[in-house]
């Protein structure tokens, strides 16, 4: 007894792998691939910590920086390596020409907001729901 083939939904399965790419290759503009690799190195050296040492002797030796692994070292060779921005930017601050003295900021008329007489009265002429609504209760 077989269950019927189900047939398999392509554009689904695209739309997911895109979004997949698109967050892997997000995770790595901002340098997440290094946070991961250096988790990896944490956890190997202290699982190698742990055969010898106490879990406090383990813990300070993998987090104090004196003794770091091979892959700890590649890691911080590879973060130095990385190119940084090698474009400057061209403007760094926004430079605005001067403005007269009596510059003054007005709303036009036609945005000017309605006011409060106006909205209260469009309220009261509007009818209530039909049929009204029920409470949890009723």
């Amino acid at each position: 007894m077989t269950s019927p083939a189900r047939p398999h939904n392509v554009p689904a399965v695209l739309t997911r792998l895109a979004k997949f790419i698109l967050v892997l290759a997000l995770a790595c503009c901002i340098g997440l691939h290094w946070a991961f690799f250096q988790s990896l190195a944490w956890s190997s050296m202290l699982a190698e910590n742990l055969r010898r040492d106490s879990l406090a002797q383990a813990v300070t030796h993998t987090f104090d920086g004196q003794h770091p692994c091979p892959l700890c070292k590649a890691i911080a060779d590879g973060k130095k390596s990385e190119k940084k921005n090698e474009y400057a930017p061209y403007c760094k601050t926004l430079e605005f020409p001067p403005a007269a003295q009596d510059f003054d900021l007005t709303v036009p008329a036609r945005c000017a907001p309605p006011s409060r007489a106006d909205i209260f009265a469009k309220t009261l002429s509007e009818s209530p729901p039909t049929p009204p609504p029920r409470g949890p209760l009723g």
